[in-house]
């Protein structure tokens, strides 16, 4: 059985991976609206992996006798100053959600709560992950600079990102 505060804070981020989903359709929305189609398909698998890790949380909260609640998932920004930009704002985001499973694993340390704390070790690995593929893209963006060409052979490499 879960425990009330692990189960809360695990509602928390089933909350905050649907508002990552959700952040990285905004950004695909507008990566689309630049016709950097390539950009934008990352950032909708890259939305699709937030929503299975939010049910991935949803489950285990769920196979652990817990009740899962979902709250309002907070409006994402819809526009950026440049591609360059909006995947700043993805490590950004990343390294913010890095803090949150690290909190979550201090919570479950805190708690004695074993079963939360081995299953958030795939959260850990999955953020190193994370933060590296978004730091990666910002340096190529970074070096390709203002040149349209190097923006749009980026662009076509991203594009071949697929869901896993």
């Amino acid at each position: 059985m879960i425990g009330e505060k692990m189960q809360k804070a695990l509602n928390g981020q089933v909350n905050a991976e649907l508002y990552s989903a959700y952040l990285y359709l905004s950004m695909a929305a507008y990566l689309e609206s630049e016709n950097l189609r390539g950009s934008a398909g990352w950032m909708r698998v890259q939305a699709a992996e937030e929503l299975a890790h939010a049910m991935k949380l949803f489950d285990h909260v769920v196979e652990r006798g817990g009740r899962v609640s979902l709250s309002a998932i907070e409006a994402p920004p819809d526009k950026w100053a440049s591609p360059l930009a909006a995947f700043e704002a993805v490590y950004a985001h990343e390294q913010k959600v890095t803090g949150l499973i690290y909190k979550l694993v201090e919570t479950a340390a805190v708690e004695g709560d074993d079963a939360a704390g081995a299953f958030l070790q795939w959260f850990v690995s999955e953020q190193v992950e994370e933060e590296s593929s978004a730091s990666e893209i910002v340096q190529n963006l970074q070096r390709v600079g203002g040149s349209a060409n190097g923006l749009l052979t980026l662009d076509q490499e991203l594009g071949r990102r697929k869901a896993d």
